[in-house]
């Protein structure tokens, strides 16, 4: 993609003045289309995954501890090694079914709190480990019988920055709806200034498609007052569960915002429940960047804290949706 007139400008002076004026920003429901999200959530839905969810962030799961999630219906439990390694399983011990989630790992070794019986990660009496993969920021474990897709060996993993050169933070939301609400969300840039205007000023979004169903949008990140940072950013769904938004164009191009749906429960259950897992990879051609990139135990809680805001209120959009499809 090609850089917009102001892209000098921007890589000079960052930072600018909204053009919008104090006051209600501009209604956006003529430009929103329900066909064209409806569409674009649709395309999504088709593309395959090869079975693998996200489970946490890379950070979440630590040596000597157990971390429980349950996806698609479906207990599964993680814990890191010593060695660095991830391991993941069934939740439930193999010999009575005793909630793993609450057992303790002792050098390496889950051991039920039940009779004791341990787990190395490794097949035991009927307990199968599962396919997992640490990217460094997210960590994915394969559920082929959540999926029922034909499995991969590795998740497909959007393309980020540079790990020495970015930062990164993850949070995750649980609300009342299923993954496409989550999409569905995403793939409507045009809520952004309107519904979050203490975040974004200056929104458009342009008429011609990215490929099949990308959307390319010029917004302004508010930094204090009418002061704002521009830029453009691409929106794409790789697969039915996840929406990345790229930014193109502007401070921080290359950084990428990944948002993962994983479904809590199962397909058929009466009140589903998905955690939206989002991943900010932040980036900067700026000398200055290091800096952060030195300060990012401090950085990383501030943009997990400014990423849960938005999810507040997306998530109320999402269940509302879903609400609406379910009734």
């Amino acid at each position: 993609m090609t850089a917009g007139p102001g892209a000098g400008r921007r890589a000079r002076f960052p930072l600018v003045l909204s053009r919008t004026r104090p006051g209600p920003p501009a209604p956006t429901w003529r430009q929103a289309r329900p066909a064209v999200i409806d569409a674009a959530v649709l395309a999504a839905a088709a593309r395959p995954t090869g079975n693998w969810y996200v489970l946490a962030g890379t950070r979440d799961v630590r040596v000597g501890r157990v971390l429980a999630r349950c996806v698609g219906g479906q207990e599964v439990i993680a814990w890191r090694g010593r060695d660095g390694a991830v391991r993941a399983g069934p939740g439930a011990c193999p010999h009575l079914g005793a909630p793993l989630a609450r057992s303790r790992v002792c050098q390496d070794r889950v051991v039920c709190h039940w009779h004791g019986l341990v787990l190395d990660g490794g097949p035991f009496a009927g307990w199968e480990p599962y396919p997992v993969h640490d990217d460094g920021v997210l960590v994915w474990c394969r559920l082929d019988a959540v999926g029922g897709e034909d499995p991969w060996p590795s998740p497909r993993v959007p393309d980020r920055p540079d790990p020495g050169g970015s930062v990164d933070a993850v949070t995750v939301t649980q609300g009342a709806c299923e993954p496409q609400d989550v999409v569905a969300n995403r793939l409507d840039p045009w809520h952004g200034a309107w519904f979050h205007p203490y975040a974004f000023a200056d929104l458009t979004v342009d008429p011609a498609p990215v490929g099949d169903d990308g959307l390319t949008v010029r917004v302004a990140f508010k930094v204090a007052g009418r002061l704002v940072a521009p830029v453009e950013a691409v929106f794409t769904a790789p697969g039915p569960r996840t929406v990345v938004m790229r930014i193109t164009d502007g401070e921080g191009t290359g950084s990428v915002v990944e948002t993962h749906a994983t479904p809590l429960t199962a397909d058929s259950h009466p009140h589903p429940s998905t955690a939206v897992i989002e991943a900010v990879v932040a980036s900067s051609h700026r000398r200055g960047f290091s800096l952060a990139r030195r300060a990012a135990p401090v950085l990383r809680p501030l943009m997990a804290a400014a990423s849960a805001r938005l999810w507040r209120d997306d998530m109320a959009y999402a269940e509302r949706r879903h609400l609406l499809r379910r009734t």
